[in-house]
């Protein structure tokens, strides 16, 4: 604890006043936008801790409670049902998939036409 007793504010400030006032003019003019930089990076980490996400609600996922005594002809039934929706929802990934790709070669035959 010894340390901490022989610190004081208006010690380092005289010892920061004395520092600076040895070095060079450019070596102060490359102080300010070091200094400004750092004060904006903290001031950007300062709002983003500030703000609120945006609550959404919780997306529920229900589990089918399927009755023991099923026959195996229901079992297939329900199989066929469910490959019917999944096929459609299959189809729409995929389609919405193809329309993406097909957005990045819009941009990829754009940029290799400038020669990028």
């Amino acid at each position: 604890m010894g340390f901490f007793r022989s610190v004081s504010p208006t010690g380092a400030f005289s010892d920061l006043r004395t520092f600076i006032g040895s070095r060079k003019k450019h070596e102060i003019w490359l102080l300010l936008p070091a200094l400004l930089i750092t004060i904006g990076i903290l001031w950007a980490f300062y709002l983003d801790s500030r703000a609120t996400p945006e609550w959404k609600r919780p997306e529920i996922i229900w589990v089918r409670d399927w009755r023991l005594d099923r026959s195996k002809d229901e079992i297939e039934a329900q199989q066929l049902i469910d490959m019917k929706i999944r096929a459609v929802a299959e189809a729409e990934l995929e389609k919405r998939r193809k329309a993406r790709r097909d957005e990045f070669k819009k941009i990829d035959d754009g940029l290799r036409g400038m020669g990028l």
